[in-house]
């Protein structure tokens, strides 16, 4: 089951910086509205209604149901812009989805299993997690929280490409589409030998000390 995210904003018309720092100081995020037929609208929603939505993964990769000034409309989360160390939100960016539209997400990717695969049970291995998420199309009825990739059969010498992971009915990779060279690989096993500095060959002279010049007296 996907998670339905809900969030409350309502409509602000002063605009700039000043008002945005006012707005955090009272608890609020800025905000803007765009996409679709209507124009851009700048709204406000409550900073704490957002932390506890970023709790969970699919908050920013799933279709939200915004509810402003009493009215309801789809939207994803385009873009964020974060304090460098504190857990502030700065500003938003919401998209406004249309059910009949394509849509194109980035949507994590969960690996499965991988301690009980071959490969994570052999020393000297190592498994690369090459991409994290992915970019995938669909309607918004169809879009996935996540793509799982189950690694039960990984052994040494592994490539995963994207071609390999496993869709939900109605869900595509656009990259695929663009030919073979952008079937780029998800996850690799690669070996890691230890480097041992050579010892000397037997009867090999230890090189000689540099002379130091004599002290002057």
């Amino acid at each position: 089951m996907s998670t339905n995210h809900k969030l409350t904003a309502t409509s602000r018309k002063v605009e700039g910086k000043g008002a945005s720092r006012r707005l955090r100081l009272s608890g609020y995020v800025p905000a803007v509205i765009y996409g679709g037929t209507e124009a851009p609208q700048a709204v406000q929603v409550l900073h704490n209604d957002v932390l506890l939505g970023s709790r969970f993964e699919s908050f920013y990769s799933s279709v939200i149901d915004l509810t402003v000034d009493g009215k309801l409309q789809k939207i994803l989360i385009k873009d964020w812009q974060k304090h460098p160390f504190k857990q502030l939100m700065l500003h938003m960016d919401f998209q406004r989805v249309n059910e009949n539209e394509v849509l194109k997400v980035a949507v994590p990717v969960h690996f499965l299993n991988q301690e009980k695969s071959p490969a994570g049970k052999t020393a000297g291995l190592v498994i690369s997690h090459n991409l994290t998420e992915v970019t995938v199309s669909c309607l918004p009825k169809d879009l996935p929280e996540f793509i799982e990739l189950d690694l039960a059969k990984l052994s040494a010498g592994d490539i995963v490409h994207l071609s390999d992971l496993k869709l939900p009915a109605g869900v595509e990779i656009p990259e695929l589409g663009l030919g073979k060279e952008h079937d780029v690989a998800v996850v690799t096993v690669a070996s890691v030998q230890e480097e041992v500095d050579p010892e000397p060959a037997a009867g090999a002279e230890a090189p000689a000390a540099e002379d130091k010049p004599a002290d002057k007296k």
